[in-house]
């Protein structure tokens, strides 16, 4: 039975682990082992960042639209409660936008949902 040799694969392995490790300061860049841990701690902190960003977004637009809605006189809540009652279905990133770009239709829809929690 023939030997089974590993060197191809395992160069192979080691390249791309280096060549994703390109960059990092010392011998994290040129160390396998070192590379290694490095490369596996990176791509799990990318894998976390990815769905912190999704959090952090919808933050900052819950922001903005806490902003906008408190100079029409309004709080969030109530303004989000006054949307869904006046039927109108628009996302928070749609909203942060208006509330920056455009606010006079911020406003008007400001006042859709006063006028809806009015007739509630």
């Amino acid at each position: 039975m023939a030997r089974v040799k590993r060197a191809v694969t395992t160069r192979r392995r080691r390249k791309r682990t280096l060549k994703l490790a390109k960059g990092y300061w010392g011998a994290k860049s040129k160390s396998f082992k070192m590379a290694n841990q490095a490369v596996m701690k990176s791509l799990k902190y990318a894998y976390i960042g990815r769905r912190h960003r999704k959090r952090d977004f919808r933050r900052l637009w819950i922001t903005r639209i806490s902003a906008a809605t408190k100079m029409c006189g309004m709080n969030y809540s109530t303004f989000m409660h006054g949307l869904k009652l006046s039927g109108v279905d628009v996302n928070r990133k749609m909203l942060s936008e208006l509330a920056i770009s455009d606010m006079a239709a911020f406003e008007s829809l400001a006042d859709q949902a006063k006028a809806a929690l009015s007739a509630k």
